[in-house]
């Protein structure tokens, strides 16, 4: 959940310029089942101000309620919250609570780092046991090899008997929109409230920018014949919307020589049999891979009618694609919705 960390880190640098201390809350391990997975966080600033949450709700009074010792001592510890007795959720939670400060030096690694589209990971240091303080805390390590603590009284080399969390926070997942109409801009607001990171491609000879589309973080004009495509990889989608099909055959020929996880093609099934069909004209080595990652007509059939609901349907599917699962009501599931 990169886009959860760089919110994170943005609102701890804004408290600190305001002179406030902040402390991160990690859930490090959890038994039984629980509404959140541990790797999610939240950052509670000294004024008891939030960003970012680790269940439903339920937990995050009594974590800001824990807190109030690091605040004034600074000393790390781990706290559990036992849902089963609370809440029904089955599980217990291992959360790590730390004093969080950022530095120059991290601040400028991160940014670099994010703007490379490049993955960290973070080790979190804990043991299994409730209200109990000690030599906990955090490190982030970066592509570069470059190692940061949160606070400087934690030594994460010093030897002690604890558990380790760690996690690879992976770029924010791409998300490349082309077309420049109502419609592109009602997805882009949708695909934004999952952090996703959005480009959006409209026609050179109407081109848009950014406060045309909201949470985007790119909007120029361009033409199929022109377009220099980069950063095209796995970690990204495509949704083509020109509502023109010669337009979007040439998208699509250009594209042939990627492998995106996904390219969805707003249009009807005849369209897309035609567009396949010419597809091997104009790129003859197209191959079966690439013909399995077009999706066309884009998006679940959910009934979708209005631009909000068809850009729901489209973020649907990709969320399936990418996460490698047929959709059907989770009423159907008698046992575990996660398997992990």
């Amino acid at each position: 959940m990169m886009h959860e960390f760089k919110e994170i880190v943005q609102q701890a640098i804004l408290n600190q310029q305001n002179g406030l201390k902040n402390v991160l809350a990690s859930v490090v391990f959890l038994k039984g089942s629980s509404y959140r997975k541990p790797g999610v966080r939240m950052l509670i600033a000294e004024d008891l101000k939030t960003v970012g949450a680790v269940s439903g709700g339920c937990v995050e009074k009594e974590i800001i309620h824990r807190a109030n010792t690091v605040f004034k001592d600074n000393q790390p510890k781990i706290i559990t919250y036992d849902g089963r007795y609370r809440l029904g959720c089955e599980g217990m939670l291992y959360i790590l609570i730390e004093p969080f400060f950022i530095t120059d030096d991290f601040l400028k690694t991160f940014l670099k780092a994010s703007a490379k589209r490049e993955a960290l990971k973070i080790d979190s240091y804990f043991k299994k046991e409730d209200e109990t303080f000690g030599n906990f805390g955090s490190v982030v390590t970066f592509e570069n090899q470059q190692q940061f603590t949160f606070a400087d009284t934690f030594n994460h080399q010093q030897e002690h008997k604890v558990e380790v969390f760690s996690q690879i926070l992976k770029p924010a997942f791409k998300l490349m929109i082309i077309g420049g109409e109502h419609d592109a801009v009602k997805l882009c607001k949708i695909a934004t409230n999952l952090g996703w990171e959005i480009d959006v491609i409209t026609s050179a000879k109407d081109s848009k920018s950014l406060k045309d589309f909201p949470g985007a973080n790119s909007v120029v004009g361009d033409s199929p014949e022109t377009i220099q495509f980069t950063d095209i990889q796995e970690n990204c989608a495509i949704v083509i919307m020109n509502h023109s099909y010669v337009q979007d055959l040439k998208y699509v020929v250009k594209l042939a020589d990627y492998q995106p996880k996904y390219i969805g093609i707003i249009g009807s099934p005849k369209k897309r049999e035609r567009l396949l069909n010419e597809l091997f004209e104009f790129a003859p080595n197209t191959t079966e891979e690439f013909l399995d990652c077009i999706y066309s007509p884009a998006g679940l059939h959910i009934g979708a009618k209005t631009p909000e609901e068809i850009a729901i349907s489209i973020v649907a599917e990709i969320l399936s694609v990418i996460n490698q699962k047929e959709p059907f009501s989770l009423r159907n599931i008698t046992g575990k919705i996660h398997s992990s």
